[in-house]
């Protein structure tokens, strides 16, 4: 297999850690129901030997990008003014993040709070949570978790985790209802339909999909999100590579999600820009209207009306990928969450942030100002759900976990997929060498861990 030399430094143009601190000064929408008692020295300016104790507190919390919310800063900025405990917020660029937290982890050298994506099997192999997290089964919130969120930070019955986004929705195709409508398209079912409705779009001198490739972790939605149609064409899989009794290259419905990607690229479905353009840019780019779909959560047309009002939310519907012919519903009840270090000197001030971030007041402040939120994994969030997202959900009758969740050893190689789809687009690896890269770093991986499934 080739070396991919030039896409090393795909993504990498945020290199620098950003430190945010929630102290801060700032004039947004505070939360409501706030019961901050304001008698701490940084608000009354009175101080007494307990507030001194308090203040000089400060908790680290390292976090990838995208992972934390302007709003959870914003919530942020109150615990201090009720606690007086400061909280350091460090956000990583995520295609460096997972290297350097398993760094910190290895060395002991954690900060006190970390995130990581939740899932069962990669919180105990690739964390080790029983040795370098904190049990959180005995926190009062705790018993509000969703039950299947829970069972994805859960390791011998002992809870580790805190959810931080909403993982009701699901990574799908998000599309502009009025091009759809001016150019006489309907919601494709199979992956022929989707190319004739990608046709007529660039036809109509639009780009049918935006996608951002330099983030080096969106593109790969395609892949382990669609995936959940290799389990219905070939029930059992899952279990099967669970068991290392398969592996992905010899799967013919993965290998055609693979060659299907690269088509869209070729047919020129992406665009000009997918290598360069961002995340962080799609609502904007959908707004304009030069693009017609993206790849979202349910969320995004909130997301799109707040880039431009004048574009109602209701006017983003939504599909499912139909990469492979796939109609199946890709759930996941992993997302990233937040985790105590073990080693922590401030444990008992971190354990004090994630009861706050989990109560009924800032659940409800999250799901108001985080457009991508509509329902938080906890009994005491409220929904948001529109008709159209309802209808989406009704749309499908039939649901499969992703793969990243479902299968193991696959998420913790996530941004090296990334670098393998790049490498595909790019014409310089095929689908084929993509997914026997997979399977070494599974195999390498599994290893590591001395899972008793390789040990044949």
């Amino acid at each position: 297999m080739r070396v991919w030399k030039k896409l090393v430094a795909l993504g990498l143009a945020a290199t620098m850690l950003v430190s945010l601190a929630a102290c801060s000064k700032g004039t947004t929408e505070e939360p409501k129901g706030d019961t901050s008692t304001g008698n701490n020295a940084e608000t009354s300016g009175e101080t007494t030997a307990s507030d001194d104790k308090k203040q000089d507190i400060t908790i680290s919390f390292m976090a990838s990008q995208d992972w934390i919310q302007d709003a959870e800063l914003e919530l942020g900025k109150k615990f201090t003014e009720k606690t007086g405990i400061k909280i350091d917020y460090q956000i990583v660029p995520s295609d460096q993040y997972n290297s350097l937290l398993m760094t910190k982890l290895n060395t002991g050298e954690c900060t006190d709070i970390f995130a990581g994506q939740s899932g069962k099997f990669d919180i105990q192999t690739q964390y080790n949570v029983e040795k370098n997290a904190v049990d959180l089964s005995g926190e009062g919130w705790a018993k509000n978790v969703d039950t299947l969120a829970a069972a994805e930070l859960t390791v011998n019955n002992a809870l580790y985790g805190q959810p931080i986004q909403d993982v009701s929705s699901v990574w799908a195709v998000a599309y502009n209802k009025q091009i759809f409508s001016d150019l006489g398209l309907t919601i494709p079912t199979n992956y022929e339909e989707f190319t004739k409705v990608c046709d007529a779009i660039l036809a109509a001198g639009k780009t049918p999909i935006y996608e951002s490739v330099s983030d080096g972790w969106h593109h790969v939605l395609w892949f382990p999100e669609t995936a959940v149609q290799a389990e219905v064409k070939t029930p059992g899989l899952v279990d099967k590579l669970n068991k290392n009794e398969t592996t992905f290259a010899q799967d013919e419905t993965l290998k055609l999600i693979l060659t299907q990607i690269k088509d869209m690229v070729d047919k020129g479905y992406w665009g000009d820009n997918y290598m360069s353009n961002t995340y962080a840019d799609a609502a904007k780019n959908i707004a304009s209207g030069e693009y017609a779909m993206t790849i979202a959560n349910q969320g995004f047309g909130t997301e799109v009306n707040k880039v431009d009002p004048n574009f109602s939310a209701d006017n983003i519907g939504y599909f499912v990928m139909p990469l492979a012919d796939n109609q199946t519903l890709n759930v996941n009840p992993s997302g990233p969450s937040r985790f105590i270090y073990s080693g922590s000197k401030n444990m008992e001030a971190a354990k004090q942030y994630l009861d706050y971030m989990a109560s009924d007041e800032s659940l409800a402040y999250l799901t108001e100002n985080v457009s991508k939120f509509n329902k938080l994994p906890y009994s005491n969030a409220p929904s948001k759900y529109t008709d159209t997202i309802k209808s989406f959900y009704d749309t499908y009758t039939s649901q499969g976990t992703v793969f990243q969740t479902a299968v193991k050893y696959v998420n913790p190689q996530w941004m090296d997929i990334g670098s393998s789809i790049s490498a595909l687009l790019l014409g310089e690896a095929t689908p084929e060498e993509v997914l026997k890269l997979i399977d070494k770093t599974r195999s390498d991986q599994a290893i590591a861990a001395k899972d008793p499934a390789w040990a044949k």
